[in-house]
């Protein structure tokens, strides 16, 4: 018998990732700032480097959005055919330094570049370093993204990790109060991606125990150890 909680679990959740969805703090400006430059981007291509959880993918998604641009990830690379994407003006390249070590990504990546060129379309590459520190084993793709324009992000500060925390919980349909956000942000690691995991066991907890989600319920959670920064 599938119970009420289990529904409860099941139920998605629908992030939010448009432009006015994206806080801008002093960690992410300047990589706002160059991706807003296009389509004025060297040879039409910007690669969004920063650690895991700066928030590359929204603001590759903010960017996507307006450039009506086609989103990848690089496991797509494998067998992807240039018939299927000719009609397709602008990319978005998730994970792109996951082409290192893979000949055949880098082939197809290669090639992806050249038609966008041709066709006057733009490429944002996003990953964790500068393209020149994958480890491309291609001459010819390493020279294609070296002119690339590299727009960095840094690990959140407390602003931008308050309004992640609100918009997290907001993308869940749960309601917090000031105080809990307050209470959460210098307990907590220093990434989106720890603000996502912290929000999602948050509110499963609270989903458990049938109880609301605020500052006795974090505290409780902390000092297991669960969530602990």
């Amino acid at each position: 018998m599938v119970t009420a909680r289990q529904l409860a679990f099941d139920l998605p959740v629908r992030p939010a990732l448009g432009r006015s969805d994206y806080f801008v703090s002093p960690t992410n400006k300047l990589a706002l700032a160059q991706i807003d430059t296009w389509p004025a981007w060297p040879e039409g291509r910007m690669a969004l480097a920063g650690p895991a959880g700066s928030g590359k993918t929204h603001l590759a998604h903010v960017w996507a959005a307006e450039a009506g641009a086609r989103i990848l990830h690089v496991d797509d690379l494998d067998g992807l055919s240039l018939e299927a994407v000719a009609g397709d003006a602008n990319f978005v390249l998730e994970d792109a330094d996951g082409v290192a070590g893979r000949g055949g990504r880098q082939e197809v990546l290669f090639h992806l570049c050249n038609h966008l060129r041709a066709n006057g379309g733009s490429l944002l590459l996003t990953a964790r370093e500068a393209p020149g520190e994958w480890g491309l084993t291609l001459p010819d793709l390493e020279s294609r993204l070296r002119v690339a324009g590299v727009a960095w992000l840094t690990p959140p500060d407390d602003a931008l990790l308050a309004a992640v925390l609100v918009k997290l919980f907001a993308d869940r349909q749960v309601e917090v109060a000031p105080e809990l956000i307050r209470y959460l942000v210098p307990r907590m690691d220093r990434s989106i991606a720890a603000a996502e995991s912290l929000v999602a066991a948050l509110d499963r907890r609270a989903l458990e125990l049938k109880r609301p989600v605020n500052v006795y319920l974090a505290s409780e959670f902390l000092r297991a150890g669960d969530g602990a920064g």
